[in-house]
């Protein structure tokens, strides 16, 4: 059986943290949609996750720092992040909730 979802039902407004809501998931791939309002990584927090992720920012802005660059994103904006590759998100949306899907592989 099908099962309809639309990706903005739902969303939970939460200053506090983010909220992750798994949409699909095998033994090769994970699809998430993650809200944030404000939130940002830790002082000195790197993630390097041992899979690659595939982001598309849907609403809101965002900032991901890498060890040498910024990346600015904003509504409609996709990035791949290689496996391993050490980031961190710097800033999301205050005023608006930030939106994500995230596909892990």
């Amino acid at each position: 059986m099908l099962k309809k979802y639309n990706i903005f039902d739902k969303v939970i407004i939460d200053k506090n943290e983010e909220i992750f809501f798994q949409i699909f998931k095998n033994e090769s791939i994970r699809v998430e949609r993650i809200v944030s309002n404000g939130q940002k990584s830790p002082e000195n927090f790197w993630y390097e996750q041992e899979e690659n992720e595939y982001i598309l920012l849907l609403s809101g802005n965002a900032i991901l720092e890498f060890e040498d660059f910024e990346v600015e994103l904003k509504k409609g904006d996709c990035l791949n992040i290689e496996a391993m590759q050490k980031h961190r998100v710097k800033f999301t949306s205050l005023d608006e909730p930030t939106i994500w899907f995230a596909v892990f592989y």
